[in-house]
């Protein structure tokens, strides 16, 4: 089973830059994607589906932000938008994807950079984030957890981790909510196949035309619990793949 996920930066954008070549080429069973800054109604002909029979859209009521979109070739025995917070909701953070042998969550985590009232949100959706996994995981589900979590773990995920300290993203306290993630039972797919890889990022700031030499941060991720991640065939990093100023991850389990 194969898994993408790609923080797009804009679905309609990233369509013109290859999306559906990309999609078709990669032809996974899952593909993700996360700021789709568009609501379903905003889009047209294969740019709802992505050639996909089963996809969900969560929208955030502020058109042109956030968003997230599941598209899947098996369909899910259940499917919902929130984890029990409307606020989360309304800013189109989660499509939740119930497969049987896993749940599945695709998350565009909250970005905390624009201020303390923005970063205080970021820090209590982590949190409440890891109290509804927790309990998940007490009741034996199995997990895999998607997308732009907008937090870079260690110090050879970021490109200068010295000065990123300080930055949000990369701050002390959530590099230790990534730590309590990890010790809720989650492996990160692409440490687990790659773990001295350098070098290896998933976004690099426009701003700072930061792509051209290699000033990224791997803040995509694909994790799952510890019996999927068992299962984990191949995982990767798409970094040669444009058309956002993220790049797409890759996970391919024995499912």
């Amino acid at each position: 089973m194969k898994i993408i996920s790609w923080n797009v930066n804009g679905i309609r954008a990233c369509a013109k830059k290859g999306l559906l070549d990309f999609v078709k080429k990669e032809n996974a069973d899952i593909f993700c994607i996360q700021e789709t800054k568009a609501q379903i109604d905003q889009v047209e002909g294969d740019l709802k589906s992505l050639g996909y029979e089963h996809f969900l859209w969560s929208s955030a009521k502020r058109k042109g932000y956030s968003g997230v979109a599941t598209f899947s070739k098996e369909k899910p025995l259940q499917v919902q938008t929130q984890f029990g917070f409307n606020e989360y909701e309304e800013e189109g953070r989660t499509v939740i994807s119930d497969f049987g042998k896993f749940i599945l969550f695709n998350i565009y985590f909250p970005n905390g950079g624009s201020g303390d009232e923005r970063h205080q949100f970021k820090q209590v959706f982590l949190q409440r984030l890891n109290a509804h996994l927790s309990n998940l995981i007490h009741n034996g589900k199995e997990i895999i957890v998607v997308g732009d979590y907008n937090v870079a773990h260690k110090e050879i995920d970021v490109f200068d981790p010295i000065r990123l300290s300080s930055v949000s993203g990369f701050l002390p306290e959530e590099r230790l909510w990534f730590d309590k993630f990890i010790d809720l039972g989650f492996v990160d797919s692409f440490r687990q196949k790659n773990p001295g890889v350098k070098d290896k990022y998933s976004w690099w700031s426009y701003r700072e035309l930061a792509r051209i030499s290699n000033r990224g941060w791997r803040i995509d991720y694909i994790c799952s619990t510890v019996k999927t991640a068992m299962n984990l065939k191949h995982s990767d990093v798409l970094d040669q793949v444009e058309g956002s100023d993220h790049c797409p991850v890759v996970a391919e389990y024995i499912i």
